[in-house]
């Protein structure tokens, strides 16, 4: 169950007061640092303490694409199902919009993205809402087709279909929630050789690497860090096709050791990219997450070991 399930998801000012509060928790959390969550670190000797307060875990996830079952478990395994208890662990979510299932040739996932938000707002320290290309994309307009589907158009005419004249208040509404997502979770030495664990959707693509700038990661996000492959929020959401050596480098101007990402298909619902990398899927069969200590260092291929299936 979701500590969500109050929401009225038919209902335009549920909607739009779960996205305004989980907006605003986004920019006002005690963990966000700049464009970035930020968390950590934990010594051997605060273990216990950090474990009480949920801290010394993370419940790592890759896409989710409006799979409600899954996103029921990652919750579950977070400890986020009663608002009034203390979490289990950190929990990132990514791309939850734009899934398969359509009612009636519509994509209704807007509800998926409330209860995110409303998630948010309920666990403002614990819950990392990163950005992803298919919110980005759902609040540019842009074009995206998505196994043959054109999922942006499919989302509006779910919006309009549902809300009618208070349509326009629910894009705004997530439009703002979308704009005030980090970019990144930074977990302060938990990566490979002691260095920082980066979770984010993406990392920018080899051609692109040298429009990027790293330090959009320690400063809040301004509109021109949204234009397509241009600004470095945008870049930071698309990659693709890394080869080692751009993970390398990534990983030293991003001072990171490990990489968590989603966004690549990973039929197994998990591929290691050496030297550093894993993909993570969560949206489909196959999908997977993997739960994360976060106090002693993490290298991705110890953690590609780990990874717990979702079915």
């Amino acid at each position: 169950m979701y500590a969500s399930l109050h929401l009225n998801l038919m209902d335009a000012d549920s909607v739009i007061d779960a996205l305004e509060r989980g907006a605003r928790a986004n920019l006002t959390s005690r963990v966000r640092v700049g464009s970035c969550d930020v968390i950590g670190p934990i010594s051997p000797d605060q273990r216990e303490r950090a474990e009480q307060a949920g801290d010394r875990w993370l419940i790592a996830t890759g896409d989710l694409h409006d799979n409600p079952v899954h996103m029921a478990r990652v919750v579950q395994a977070a400890g986020m199902t009663e608002p009034d208890e203390p979490p289990a662990a950190h929990l990132t979510l990514h791309e939850v919009i734009h899934g398969e299932n359509l009612v009636d040739g519509l994509d209704l996932s807007y509800r998926a993205l409330a209860r995110v938000a409303n998630l948010k707002a309920l666990f403002p320290d614990h819950v990392h809402t990163l950005l992803a290309n298919h919110e980005l994309s759902q609040i540019a307009g842009a074009g995206i087709v998505k196994d043959g589907v054109p999922v942006v158009q499919l989302f509006n005419d779910g919006v309009r279909r549902v809300f009618g004249a208070d349509s326009p208040r629910i894009d705004a509404a997530i439009g703002s929630f979308v704009r005030s997502m980090p970019v990144a979770l930074r977990v302060r030495g938990a990566g490979a050789g002691g260095r920082d664990l980066l979770c984010l959707h993406s990392l920018p693509s080899p051609e692109l690497m040298d429009r990027f700038d790293p330090a959009v990661m320690d400063r809040p996000l301004i509109d021109e860090d949204y234009a397509p492959r241009r600004g470095s929020a945008s870049l930071i959401v698309w990659g693709r096709g890394h080869r080692a050596a751009d993970l390398t480098a990534l990983g030293t101007s991003m001072n990171a050791g490990t990489f968590i990402l989603g966004h690549e298909k990973a039929p197994d619902g998990c591929t290691l990219l050496e030297p550093n990398t894993l993909i993570l899927n969560s949206d489909h069969e196959r999908g997977v997450t993997v739960r994360v200590d976060l106090s002693t260092p993490n290298a991705a291929a110890e953690l590609a070991r780990a990874c717990e299936p979702l079915a």
